[in-house]
């Protein structure tokens, strides 16, 4: 494992670490998914999947209005699976797949951040280089103004993929998920990093989710997990998150 870097250069910028999110919105999806599939998918992480019920992992497509912070104002989305921390056993028996499932999913367990399109330079430049995050070039419209949430990533003007996201009730301040262990892989190195999250105006529902897969890689692989069929497990919209980025650790490389 290396020692964590607390400051970078990008593009004649320094960022130093941790980096902060003071205003961004959010929309997303989780989705249970067939976990020999997923686990297929994430393969090159050396990561396992997470079972909360045997057999199914879970997925999460989320799109993020970046208004204000370290790395600028930009559009954001991702897919993400449920994973466990590398070297840890599965909850044994229906008692610890029961708390995986009453922690909402995160408890005892990591997210990895399969894709992630931006659709600024700065801010692609910045994740990969200080947390190996698999950002890449997109067009990225979003509307997060009505009731009903949408985003799009097109490249070139074809579309790989649009979710949009329908209201839920809203959840009283302070339930949301405090911390968070991302972990992402990019050529061929797998890293862990911290992330805190301070949320509110918080709004959550069972299902409540349209996904519409186009032409790509990724639109492909989520098509044999079944994501242009599947029923939400959950949705949620964030009308203001704040966050913080610590330092990359190397888990796998």
């Amino acid at each position: 494992m290396t020692s964590a870097v607390h400051a970078h250069a990008i593009q004649g910028e320094q960022v130093d670490l941790p980096v902060r999110i003071r205003d961004a919105a959010v929309a997303s999806a989780m989705f249970a998914v067939p976990a020999e599939g997923a686990q297929a998918v994430i393969a090159y992480s050396g990561l396992d999947v997470a079972e909360p019920l045997p057999g199914r992992a879970v997925c999460s497509l989320a799109f993020v209005r970046y208004a204000d912070g370290d790395l600028g104002p930009y559009h954001e989305f991702a897919v993400a699976f449920l994973v466990r921390p590398p070297g840890s056993a599965p909850p044994s028996g229906t008692l610890g797949r029961l708390r995986t499932i009453a922690g909402g999913g995160m408890a005892g367990v990591g997210a990895f951040i399969h894709w992630l399109p931006v659709n600024q330079e700065f801010t692609l430049e910045a994740g990969r280089t200080i947390w190996g995050f698999p950002k890449e070039l997109a067009d990225i419209p979003m509307d997060l103004s009505g009731r009903v949430k949408r985003c799009a990533v097109r490249f070139g003007g074809r579309t790989a993929i649009e979710v949009a996201v329908r209201p839920g009730a809203p959840i009283p301040s302070g339930s949301g998920t405090p911390s968070v262990e991302a972990y992402s892989c990019l050529d061929g190195v797998t890293r862990r990093t911290p992330w805190t999250l301070t949320p509110s105006d918080v709004r959550m529902r069972p299902g409540g989710a349209k996904v519409v897969l186009g032409d790509h890689p990724v639109a492909e692989e989520l098509r044999g997990l079944g994501l242009d069929r599947a029923r939400a497990l959950s949705t949620s919209t964030v009308g203001h998150l704040m966050m913080t980025f610590e330092a990359a650790e190397e888990v796998r490389g």
